[in-house]
Order: C-alpha cells, then structure tokens, then sequence
C-alpha cells in the first residue's frame, strides 16, 4: 500500500505561526511535526510515502524526513496547488494502476493509534473489493468547521456542506453524520476510471500534466501552465459526491485537523495549569484561566479568561477563543499591506540551510545564516544590493566572478551589486556567517540564479 501525503496547504488559520515558506504541516508542538507524526503513523503499514508539496515546501518535508528516518519516498511537486482532486489524481497517474492508496492529509492529529490501524485494514479490504473508500469521524460535538458525510452502516447517503450550528445540532441529534476527516482509500486504477467518468476534464488534464512533467531523482516536477490548466475542483465534487462505488467506514480514532487554535488548546500534549492555562513555558498566571498561551518568552497574565495568545518574533496574535478563524480576515489584509508576514518567519529556511534576520531598516538589512555542512547557494547575483560577509564558524568557500578563495573565521568578504558569487561549505561542521545588505531594494526577490543544486529559478 502507498500512503499518498497531501502536504501543500498554507494554515492560514494558524498564523502567525504558519506561513506561506512554513505552513502548520511542518510546525512542531513537541519532538515532532504533525508531518513527521503523518509519516510515522502510516508507515507501520505502507511501503512507501508520496508526498504531493509545492516546490517551495518541498525542502522542509525533505529535511523533516531525514531527522526521524529514512523512509521510502517519492515527490510530486505542484508549482501552484489546484486543490485535491488534481492532486490525487496526479499520484494516481504515477503509480501502478492496481496499487492500493491510502490517502492522508499531513497536518491531522490522531491519538488512537490501535483503533487507527484496525479502520485502515478495515478499508484496505473494501478498497481490494473495488470501493472508493472514505473515513468518516464519529462526531464528539456540533462543529461547523468540518463537512459532513451523511452515511447508512457503510454507505454513503450524501455529502453535507459545512453548516450552521443549529445544522450541526441537528445532525449530531440524528445520529448518522459523520465528519468528514478527507482520508481516503481505493484502487488507483478504480479512482481514474470514476474521475475519468465523473470529471473527465480533470482526468485529461492531470494526465496531460503528468505525461509532460520533468521526472528526476524522486521527483517529478508539474509544469506551470499543465499545473493552471487543471480545473480547481475538491475530490469530494469531482468523484465523493458522484460515484455509486463509495463506502464509509465509521471511525473513532482520537481525530482532529488542528485546523484553529481552539484545536490545538483542545488537542496539544502540553500540560495544564490548574486553571485550565496551556502554555510552552512556564508563565505567571494571576487570576488567568484557560488560556492558550505560545510563546518562546515568558508571558504574564492577570485577570483574563479564553485568550489566545500566540507570540512569534515578528507578529502577535491575541484572540478570544471562539473567533480565531477570523485569523484569515487578519492575513487577507496583510497581503496587501505587509506581505512578508505572511509569506516567511524572521527565521527562513532553505534547501542548504537557514538564514534569520536581525535587523533592517531602510537600505540595509543583516542576518545570520547558517549553510549545511556540504551544501552551496546557487550561484548568483544581485541587481539591488552589495553584500559583506563576515564569518563567524566553519569555513567558507567564496566564489566571486572568476576568483575562488576561503574565509575563515573572523574573516570578511564583500560582493558589489551585480557580480556572480556563491557560498559553500565544504567542511563537516555548520557554516555560520552575519551577512550585511546595503541597497535600495532587498527582498528576496532580487536573486538572479545562474547555477543551482535545487533546480530553483
């Protein structure tokens, strides 16, 4: 069995801990990520992991894999995500056509493990009978974030819209609803001849996409215009709500999507105060009660009930409980007016390493960057800005128009606007530099990449 990971999603309703570079996927809450926990969980009964990302993203997941083991894994790489009926059907087209998928989301968190495993036989077994299978979750309260699936024993009545709470009220009193955990099991073959049926334009268009993408390594690369012109269709229309081959299986698994900060305060293994506070650390807490505190800095509270209040190096979040989703209203309008808060944390990571930045103002900026033992920037130039490099451990392999030379510790380079360079670290133990930006323009952006060990542009 394949577990196919639909790991593109940005968590907007997690800032601002979850960024566009940094979504809540890859965040972790503990010792490991809800991606690494995906990984984990499913590979006591897959044989292989194919993890469907944007290219950008691609790297965290890379990087997250190699510190918990070395799984089998493969990539398909969407240069923008067009919702997960493409992209299911894109894993569909690169395997076999009688492999059974198991499809996850990367950012779920379950804690009944046993019960877990017993509903995935359970649907390995109706998949091997050529059902389309889907796992419903037996509902603990009315909640009007999730869909529902309408269900009779194993089959599907119908697919419910996310409602209202006097809706989910109702469907709670009648017994037969489920959530909707968008987990999924089938046949390849028997998914693309059901989309093919029911969606036949999407069916076309993904293979079209498939059959033209650049395959390397483990790789496979979706090109842009293939990638724009699949139809933006959830599997739940496409195929779910069409197929006369559906069955549920009724789960009662410990699930939740951590889809809100009120989840997380339900759902996070971080202890409780006795007064109901969760917090990272160990704040002060006077007259405070069932507060969710996230903060790497001690935050002292007095007086206050149901608050949210998340704390990264840039932003502030502070919220009642209740009215978090409104989160996404907050980033819609920081995307006009600052972009980058929603884009990157100060502490960006990158296929070679990591780069934080510790101050900027205007026409300068300096960071600290730290490249992986082995690992190089592409070779580059900047339109906009010059570059002082001074090194703070390791070594340096400094490239410079046609000269190449080492900076060693204590040691300074500089790179004037528009001349070709490239960092490196040959040696064993991490890189780590301050680099200075002195121009009028020093958004990313501004990189012009030659060579690159990544394949970026």
């Amino acid at each position: 069995m394949i577990n196919v990971i639909l790991c593109g999603g940005n968590g907007t309703r997690l800032w601002p801990i979850s960024r566009t570079l940094f979504p809540k996927q890859f965040s972790k809450f503990g010792n490991t990520s809800f991606f690494q926990d995906t990984v984990l969980r499913n590979s006591k009964f897959s044989s292989k992991h194919l993890i469907i990302t944007n290219l950008d993203q691609q790297f965290l997941a890379k990087d997250q894999l190699s510190e918990i083991q070395n799984f089998t894994s493969s990539y398909i790489l969407e240069p923008i995500g067009r919702n997960t009926a493409s992209a299911i059907a894109l894993a569909c087209h690169s395997l076999d056509r009688d492999e059974i998928i198991l499809v996850t989301p990367s950012d779920h968190r379950i804690q009944n493990e046993q019960e877990y495993e017993k509903i995935i036989d359970q649907g390995k077994k109706l998949a091997e009978e050529g059902y389309i299978v889907t796992f419903g979750i037996k509902p603990t309260h009315p909640e009007t974030g999730y869909g529902y699936i309408q269900a009779n024993n194993n089959s599907v009545v119908s697919f419910k819209e996310k409602p209202n709470l006097e809706v989910a009220t109702q469907y709670i009193d009648t017994g037969n609803y489920y959530w909707n955990s968008g987990m999924f099991m089938f046949n390849s073959g028997k998914f693309l001849s059901e989309l093919k049926k029911y969606a036949p334009e999407i069916y076309t268009k993904t293979k079209e996409a498939f059959v033209s993408a650049e395959k390397y390594d483990q790789n496979i690369v979706i090109q842009h215009e293939k990638m724009m012109s699949i139809p933006d269709v959830s599997v739940d229309y496409a195929v779910m709500e069409k197929s006369d081959s559906i069955k549920i299986i009724p789960s009662d698994i410990g699930w939740s999507d951590m889809g809100s900060f009120e989840s997380l305060y339900e759902n996070l293994d971080l202890p409780k105060d006795n007064h109901g506070n969760i917090s990272k650390n160990k704040n002060i807490n006077v007259n405070s009660k069932k507060n969710l505190i996230l903060s790497n800095k001690t935050v002292a509270t007095i007086g206050i009930e149901d608050l949210i209040i998340v704390d990264t190096p840039d932003a502030l979040l502070v919220s009642s409980k209740g009215f978090s989703h409104e989160v996404k209203e907050v980033v819609n309008q920081l995307k006009v007016e600052n972009p980058n808060l929603v884009n990157v944390h100060l502490t960006a990571h990158r296929p070679w390493g990591v780069y934080t930045i510790l101050e900027e103002g205007p026409s300068y900026k300096i960071k600290k960057i730290i490249v992986s033992p082995g690992k190089k920037l592409s070779l580059q130039k900047h339109h906009h800005r010059n570059e002082h490099w001074v090194v703070v451990s390791g070594t340096a392999n400094v490239t410079i128009g046609e000269n190449e030379f080492i900076v060693r510790p204590n040691e300074s380079t500089y790179i004037k606007m528009g001349e070709v360079h490239r960092l490196q670290n040959s040696g064993k133990i991490d890189l780590v530099l301050i680099e200075v930006q002195v121009g009028e323009y020093l958004e990313e952006d501004d990189i012009f990449r030659i060579e690159d060990d990544f394949n970026r542009d």
